[in-house]
């Protein structure tokens, strides 16, 4: 009985003490050992607690660091294993503080310090009725300033004096691939298009690989279409103006609103101008491959809005950019706004602009809203 007693209580002794051990977390061994043993419930419920708490401690980590910041939560398949990562939103109040951040030609020669009675968000602004060329509103009009994809405009009325075939093929070469500012485009590098097409998605979507193209496929060359872009303005009077490539990717592309007004009455005598500019969709076809464009500009496609012609624009060094022709009030009106602030100020403009017109008196004709100009540290026009 007394060996039978003994037997029993070690027994008992050696079923509890890797309980005991388990449960205190003591030591690699019994680490080990229940790693190699056969998991129990305690076993299998005690990795979800841990990967609970795991995931808590990510949301923890990620919000302290981020200021405050909305975050992000991300669950991708790694290894046949679910992982879940946290990253800061992107907002768009973020994309305009950091454009807002980048200086413009406008910004070091002091424009952005203008007021105006319209509280305008573009350093620039010029407004002029068409048919009498009267000048209803004037801010900062004759200054030089680089003007982006507003070249854009010029590139056409080239392609058009020049009566090219419209429907011969090019093809997009590794040479209008944009080396300067590294823009994308999604024309891909020996894609086939007519020149009606490439035109097209120029003027419509702003599509600078088809502008460079264009200007490639001139006689002589890129260079000669230059040259025949400046005679143009020389042509039209726009003495602000320059223009060294097809795009308006160069910050030395240059031009003053009261030039651009000149440049915008000119294009808007041409029909394919005026309609490829303000077509709100369109498809395409490259080396037989539908693709499918939008116009840059929103307004084109609002019923409110007459829009005759227009192009947008945009690099760093210019902001925001928009030429327009629209009839507002009865009036044939062309507007020019150059360094804008913020994505959708430049439309934005356009609208204070529209309900101003309206406002005024129906078939009389006003004073003209002019605001101090600014000429100092104005950009010079390069020879």
């Amino acid at each position: 009985m007394f060996k039978l007693a003994l037997a029993a209580v070690v027994a008992t002794l050696f079923a509890i003490a890797p309980v005991q051990a388990s449960g205190a977390g003591a030591g690699a061994g019994a680490t080990e050992q229940a790693q190699k043993s056969k998991p129990t419930k305690a076993a299998k419920k005690k990795p979800k607690r841990k990967a609970k708490a795991t995931k808590k401690k990510r949301k923890e980590v990620s919000s302290a660091g981020d200021n405050g910041r909305r975050m992000v939560r991300r669950v991708r398949t790694v290894n046949g294993k679910r992982v879940v990562t946290y990253h800061p939103a992107r907002t768009a109040a973020a994309g305009a503080v950091a454009v807002a951040a980048v200086a413009t030609a406008g910004d070091k020669a002091g424009l952005n310090k203008t007021d105006d009675p319209l509280s305008l968000r573009s350093s620039v602004a010029y407004v002029v009725d068409q048919n009498s060329a009267e000048v209803l509103f004037e801010k900062n009009a004759n200054v030089a300033l680089p003007i982006a994809s507003i070249t854009k405009l010029m590139t056409g009325m080239v392609v058009m004096e020049a009566k090219q075939d419209l429907d011969e093929v090019l093809r997009v070469t590794d040479a209008d691939v944009d080396r300067l500012k590294y823009s994308s485009s999604r024309l891909p590098v020996g894609a086939r298009m007519t020149r009606r097409e490439l035109l097209h998605i120029t003027l419509m979507s702003s599509e600078n690989r088809a502008a460079s193209a264009l200007g490639r496929n001139y006689p002589g060359g890129i260079e000669a279409f230059v040259a025949a872009m400046n005679a143009k303005a020389r042509a039209l009077g726009m003495m602000d103006t320059h223009y060294v490539d097809s795009s308006g990717l160069s910050s030395r592309n240059v031009s003053s609103a009261r030039d651009l007004v000149k440049l915008v009455v000119a294009a808007h005598q041409d029909p394919l101008l005026r309609e490829f500019s303000t077509t709100p969709k369109s498809t395409v076809q490259a080396s037989g491959r539908t693709m499918h464009y939008a116009n840059t500009n929103y307004l084109v496609s609002l019923p409110d809005w007459n829009i005759g012609l227009q192009k947008t624009g945009f690099i760093n060094e210019a902001g925001r950019c928009l030429v327009m022709q629209a009839m507002i009030h009865g009036r044939n009106v062309v507007m020019v706004f150059l360094d804008s602030k913020g994505k959708m100020s430049r439309t934005a403009d356009a609208g204070r602009i529209r309900r101003w017109i309206e406002s005024l008196p129906d078939r009389m004709d006003v004073d003209a809203v002019r605001t101090p100009t600014i000429t100092a540290s104005a950009p010079a026009l390069p020879h």
